[in-house]
């Protein structure tokens, strides 16, 4: 199924579109394809190196899952850059008890470039990961943060809270998922 972000109106950006293809090809595995179309060339992105975990991807352009198993405050935050970097997070309730997933394996990133459009597909392996398989349902938050060649963020989301940009905040979590 492919959903559109919306852009936070108070960050403009080069991007026209950013939408994400979602699927879970099997019980267990999440796969995203965010798709972003507009004046690409001015993205910023850290350039492809071997797939690896890191800190503080939301800094630059980073793509974004948010997964909470239905019926709980517990949830977990996926971080995928163009460099094919990654981070895995797990939170006990909003904004609250994080704490690394390190028992998430690599997930299989790739990122492919043309005229005026950015593609970056990430399958993630959640099977190990508390909560996730037990569920019958996800809520999910997708979201998406991109850089421009001058330093300034657009903060992109299926949904956003009113204020400033909150990925984590209950009322992004606006897709279900059996």
């Amino acid at each position: 199924m492919r959903l559109r972000l919306t852009r936070h109106p108070d960050h403009p950006s080069f991007a026209g579109i950013v939408a994400v293809d979602v699927a879970q090809p099997l019980r267990g595995i999440l796969a995203l394809r965010y798709l972003v179309v507009g004046a690409t060339k001015q993205m910023k992105a850290p350039p492809l190196t071997a797939p690896n975990r890191a800190d503080e991807l939301w800094k630059h352009t980073c793509f974004e899952a948010f997964v909470q198993p239905a019926g709980s405050d517990a949830y977990y935050e996926f971080n995928f850059s163009p460099s094919s970097s990654w981070a895995a997070y797990r939170f006990d309730g909003y904004r609250a008890g994080m704490t690394s997933a390190f028992e998430l394996p690599t997930p299989e990133i790739t990122t492919t470039s043309g005229e005026n459009q950015f593609e970056i597909e990430a399958k993630v392996d959640v099977r190990g990961l508390a909560g996730l398989t037990d569920s019958s349902a996800w809520r999910l938050a997708l979201t998406a943060i991109l850089e421009d060649d001058q330093g300034m963020k657009s903060y992109w989301a299926l949904k956003h809270p009113p204020g400033k940009p909150d990925f984590h905040h209950a009322d992004g979590f606006a897709l279900e998922l059996p």
